[in-house]
């Protein structure tokens, strides 16, 4: 593990942004896109917010704005409809918003290794309140872990897939999971 700050939160962070496109990358569009809560919450619409979030937070709060605003939701977008960042477009492919969260990913580690990570910086969205990249990267931390988790229950709901990055990668295999369900159902109904 390495030592220094910077690159401990970053490793942390790539290895939540290969997570949470594990969860969708291999779905057929239908699937990836359906909304599977009541607020509409789907597996490609995750992504698709955390690729714009993650083009402000360590593109345009450090003055390094992404090269390509007019591909990400534009004020105007959110301005029609508050949610236009939750949900995949009809002429949007799930291939397309995983290349472009990629990229978003590049231009932000490089905004990471370019950077001290007390570098100030200020988000716009936030009033411009004033951030250290330390401070953003930390935060962005937080917000992929919870999106990663989001991710994770939606796409068990989905088909049964499970695990940390990829199916099955850090559960017990060949677990009585019919068992262990009936077990905590029955704790529960006591209650």
């Amino acid at each position: 593990m390495p030592a220094d700050p910077k690159t401990t939160l970053k490793t942390y962070i790539d290895a939540r942004r290969e997570a949470l496109i594990s969860k969708v990358e291999d779905l057929p569009e239908r699937e990836a896109r359906m909304p599977r809560t009541p607020t509409g919450t789907n597996l490609l619409g995750i992504i698709k917010h955390v690729t714009g979030v993650e083009a402000v937070y360590l593109g345009a709060t450090f003055g390094r704005p992404f090269p390509h605003p007019e591909e990400l939701v534009s004020e105007e977008d959110y301005e029609v409809d508050p949610q236009a960042d939750w949900y995949a477009t009809e002429d949007e492919t799930t291939e397309g918003i995983i290349d472009r969260y990629r990229r978003v990913i590049a231009h932000g580690n490089e905004t990471i290794d370019a950077l001290p990570i007390d570098t100030v910086g200020h988000v716009p969205h936030w009033g411009g309140e004033e951030v250290t990249l330390h401070q953003m990267l930390v935060h962005l931390f937080a917000d992929l872990a919870g999106h990663c988790g989001q991710a994770d229950i939606l796409r068990e709901e989905l088909d049964g897939a499970v695990g940390w990055r990829k199916a099955g990668d850090n559960i017990p295999s060949e677990y009585d999971w019919p068992g262990y369900v009936a077990k905590l159902t029955a704790i529960a109904e006591k209650f």
